[in-house]
């Protein structure tokens, strides 16, 4: 019993065109009538869910934008927010230090009365020097602090007030995003499944091509029925009378010369 020859699939090309799967278009389960009425079907599915998402307009992405922004401020916030407990921590800190000077120049001084000798006076003296010189740099270093936790107190107010407005924008922009979308949801779930359909009974080969023509096109129309009666749908090119004929017979797949878009029967719209 001799052997079922296994067909090779090369790897799909993402440059790949209508044009250059031409030859094996036919070899297919479905008849070539039959997968063109699919490509155009599952072409009308997406041009109906095309117009849905610009009823959208900029909505999603100016969303996207303005959760982005209020994420960034929130951080911005509580990046400020730990500065200043730091600031408060470098306060008490200092405060601390001041307390210890306090205690040591105390200290000396009583030391300075019970001296025995000028050398013991004169290095008491310069502790206590010492000391009040920490003291003052502790005073110095507290009221920066202070100054630099009013400035970004205030810039921190300035960050929130910042976030409110984003977020009362933010709340309108999703309950307008939100009733375009209950409006069509359940046309675009209907037309989902429409194209879902559709690209199941298409070869990935083909789709790969689809979608890179539609994804070209301005107008995302990567398959067209003839316009006018001689004119390509998607360019509006005049089509050869050959053409013409071939595309009537559902039997070949026809690409328009211009712009490369698959050409189906207006019998089909």
């Amino acid at each position: 019993m001799a052997k079922k020859t296994k067909k090779i699939e090369t790897p799909i090309d993402q440059r790949e065109t209508f044009v250059s799967i031409q030859k094996n278009f036919a070899d297919s389960d479905l008849s070539v009538e039959e997968k063109l009425k699919t490509l155009y079907a599952l072409q009308q599915a997406d041009t109906e869910i095309d117009k849905i998402l610009q009823l959208r307009g900029e909505l999603p992405v100016e969303v996207e934008n303005l959760e982005a922004e209020i994420a960034d401020l929130k951080a911005k916030s509580a990046g400020i927010a730990a500065y200043v407990e730091d600031l408060n921590r470098k306060i008490a800190d200092n405060k601390h230090n001041i307390v210890e000077c306090d205690s040591q120049i105390e200290k000396y001084k009583a030391q300075v009365d019970n001296v025995s000798n000028s050398r013991e006076y004169d290095s008491l003296n310069k502790e206590i020097e010492n000391q009040d010189l920490l003291r003052k740099i502790a005073e110095k270093r507290i009221a920066e602090a202070k100054d630099e936790i009013i400035e970004k107190k205030a810039e921190l107010e300035n960050v929130k007030d910042k976030i409110s407005v984003k977020n009362d924008d933010l709340k309108i922009k999703k309950e307008e995003l939100s009733t375009i979308v209950e409006s069509t949801a359940k046309e675009e779930e209907r037309l989902r499944k429409n194209r879902g359909a559709c690209a199941e009974k298409i070869d990935a080969r083909t789709m790969s091509a689809y979608e890179r023509i539609r994804n070209s096109c301005n107008n995302k129309l990567a398959v067209v029925s003839v316009f006018n009666g001689d004119s390509c749908g998607g360019c509006f090119n005049t089509i050869a009378p050959q053409k013409l004929i071939d595309i009537a017979s559902n039997k070949k797949l026809i690409i328009c010369e211009y712009c490369g878009r698959i050409l189906v029967n207006p019998d089909f719209e």
